[in-house]
């Protein structure tokens, strides 16, 4: 393997040890993520709080341009603009003064383990102490009830909540491979998979990515700020009801996801009748998943 320290650039004069930040929170945009969870979030963040590039990283090595093509302007008679796609590692300051970083770009095509590597080696010069993926996955619930995640950890402690699913295999990801070569360290690592309703998940959602802020404010003790996500999700929400005011079909399955939903998370001691045969079991929403990502595996 290659030095993976060269993959990398410090763009400032600070030492790196005045930079230290006990978080770092990891936004790839991948293939999968329903609602566009993840990069609302990140968008988000950016938007709102103070924050300075650390460092950046040598694309030109990692991304297949061919695949995905950068947009480029085209004005009359000559081209005047370049989309450069970047790999970038922030510093932020929450509304406490508290620091923390994010990395956020592309997934790189090419290089992973080498990646991993040197991520792993700023995370280490920077003192990060937990790292945090958030992202949303197509689900069949409804988006009038409690939004929910699979959470998923290094450590026993960072888990919560009753697994969805069972055992699966799904195509990987570079921020998957980052959190399991945490693990076989060692470190601290928790993802948050946000369950999106799946006749949303190719649409902004910002009422997945609001949880998760949620989730990432929880478990790093971070202060962040969400008025501008709860803004979104206003607007988002009277959208949907107009949609499905217009549409008939759409509403009936709304409300047989919403039957379906409160059939699972009744309480215990209520004694209503249930159709098992129309709940799926976690074998049959994991298959439902890796058909899901089959297909948009597909399209990249």
């Amino acid at each position: 393997m290659q030095d993976p320290a060269s993959l990398y650039r410090l763009e400032t004069d600070t030492a790196i040890g005045d930079l230290s930040a006990p978080t770092l929170l990891v936004a790839l945009g991948g293939y999968l993520d329903a609602g566009h969870t993840q990069r609302l979030l990140t968008e988000h963040l950016l938007a709102t709080l103070d924050h300075t590039v650390v460092a950046t990283f040598d694309l030109d090595q990692l991304i297949d341009y061919r695949a995905r093509r950068p947009m480029m302007t085209f004005a009359q008679d000559h081209w005047v603009d370049y989309a450069d796609p970047a790999l970038i590692l922030y510093r932020l300051i929450d509304d406490a003064g508290s620091p923390f970083l994010l990395l956020t770009g592309p997934e790189p095509d090419y290089q992973w383990e080498r990646l991993v590597e040197s991520v792993l080696t700023l995370i280490k010069a920077l003192q990060v102490e937990l790292t945090v993926t958030v992202h949303g996955i197509p689900m069949a619930v409804p988006h009038t009830r409690p939004i929910s995640a699979t959470v998923h950890a290094t450590v026993p402690e960072l888990r919560s909540g009753t697994p969805v699913f069972g055992t699966i295999s799904l195509p990987g990801s570079l921020a998957a491979l980052l959190e399991l070569r945490l693990g076989e360290l060692g470190r601290r690592a928790v993802g948050y998979a946000v369950h999106v309703p799946h006749y949303l998940a190719q649409a902004d959602h910002p009422a997945a990515a609001l949880y998760g802020l949620g989730c990432a404010r929880e478990v790093a003790g971070l202060d962040l700020p969400d008025a501008g996500l709860h803004l979104a999700v206003a607007d988002s929400e009277h959208a949907i009801a107009a949609e499905l005011a217009s549409s008939a079909d759409a509403a009936e399955i709304v409300a047989a996801l919403e039957r379906q939903y409160d059939a699972r998370h009744q309480p215990a001691d209520q004694d209503v009748p249930i159709d098992e045969a129309e709940l799926p079991s976690a074998d049959q929403l994991g298959a439902e998943l890796e058909a899901f990502l089959r297909d948009v595996g597909r399209g990249n």
